[in-house]
């Protein structure tokens, strides 16, 4: 078993387990039991093969930005998860999810969002599928991110919005575990990034690692290697970049950066660096690495992009960032939107502010010339056009 996926217990290193109410075990146990049995399935994935072919239209491309590249001096391949049906990488597991929840006879589904690319996902699959649908979005996230709302609300979807604490991805998903409590038996959470209690980190992460199996692939056909320098994405729970990372984790030279978001400055006070400002402890039913205080109540996280608006990383990420296999790193909102608005200038792609966040890291970056370099974009800014609007006087 590689040092860096769970173990049978479900823990990376230290982090990781299942911390859950009584009521949710019978839930939980379920899916530890049956997830993988299920998808080794040859219908399970023959199914979710097409799905993703014909219905998502995967592979997502591989791009090399010219431009962009020009500009640091290196290779810069932009993996395009932007181009997928309903706009970012969210579709890959709502997709793996929907299908287990089938075999699994649940009749319900929940889910929880930040920036509403998960809830949106998550309306199409249960659209697809045909299953009653809905969805947590915090009161914040409902204002900033309308145009999601009611892409959700035309497929179906009842969404509900939590107005609880900073009213945005926590709250969200504080309601979606409530509700899960009370509709043990029909009920099937989708949860949305590789956070929350065992299996979910290892069950999204397997369903996202098609971002980095395309890649390699991808990569071979372009330069002659599956192995690039450096490979970079956005973190806030981090499911583009467990994707992303996945299978270059055993490929030790291949350097892995994460990129979270500081918003005003790490120390400001409005924040979202979960590893700079973070400590161990429990959140959502899993250990990892989460910004609380000293007494253990979680410190509300901050940031313009609302899917990296999160208080925690998930326990993968907690303990690569702890082995030191991934780099942690962070940018604020004035740095994400001027790379947002750089690339659209050089490339004509408008990046969702998440993807931004990892693009401005270049900035950070010294090259020689000949590397190459993998960015997870993980969405595109459809969604954000206000916020571009709103920060720049457009």
């Amino acid at each position: 078993m590689s040092k860096y996926h769970v173990n049978e217990k479900g823990y990376y290193g230290p982090f990781g387990g299942a911390y859950v109410p009584e009521m949710l075990y019978p839930n939980v146990e379920e899916l530890q039991k049956k997830y993988r049995e299920i998808m080794r399935e040859e219908r399970f994935q023959q199914e979710f093969q097409e799905l993703l072919k014909d219905y998502v239209g995967r592979p997502s491309p591989l791009y090399l930005a010219k431009r962009l590249s020009a500009r640091y001096g290196a290779n810069i391949f932009l993996k395009r998860e932007d181009l997928n049906h309903t706009g970012a990488h969210k579709i890959n597991n709502t997709i793996g999810q929907i299908l287990l929840a089938e075999r699994l006879g649940k009749k319900r589904i929940i889910a929880e969002t930040g920036a509403g690319q998960h809830g949106v996902a998550t309306a199409t699959v249960c659209a697809l599928k045909g299953l009653e649908c809905v969805v947590y979005m915090g009161e914040i996230d409902i204002q900033r991110q309308a145009p999601n709302v009611a892409r959700m609300k035309m497929m179906g979807a009842t969404v509900v919005a939590a107005q609880s604490g900073s009213k945005t991805l926590k709250d969200a998903t504080n309601e979606a575990l409530r509700d899960w409590i009370n509709n043990p038996v029909d009920t099937h959470y989708i949860i949305g990034s590789v956070v929350g209690p065992h299996p979910y980190p290892d069950l999204v992460a397997r369903f996202q690692s098609i971002i980095s199996e395309e890649t390699k692939k991808q990569l071979v056909e372009k330069t002659g290697s599956s192995l690039p320098d450096y490979v970079l994405a956005c973190v806030g729970g981090g499911s583009n970049a467990a994707g992303m990372f996945y299978h270059f984790l055993e490929d030790e030279q291949v350097q892995l950066i994460a990129v979270e978001a500081a918003g005003h400055g790490v120390d400001s006070g409005e924040s979202a660096a979960t590893t700079a400002l973070g400590k161990e402890g429990v959140l959502h039913g899993s250990r990892s690495i989460l910004m609380q205080t000293d007494d253990g109540q979680v410190v509300e996280p901050y940031s313009i992009s609302a899917g990296l608006d999160y208080p925690g990383i998930g326990p993968q990420h907690a303990w690569l960032y702890k082995s030191g296999r991934g780099k942690y790193v962070s940018i604020t909102d004035e740095e994400a939107m001027q790379a947002g608005l750089l690339l659209t200038k050089l490339e004509g792609i408008i990046p969702a502010i998440e993807s931004a966040h990892a693009i401005a890291y270049l900035e950070k970056m010294k090259f020689q010339g000949k590397e190459n370099v993998v960015i997870c974009l993980s969405g595109r800014g459809d969604k954000d056009l206000d916020n571009y609007m709103k920060y720049f006087g457009f």
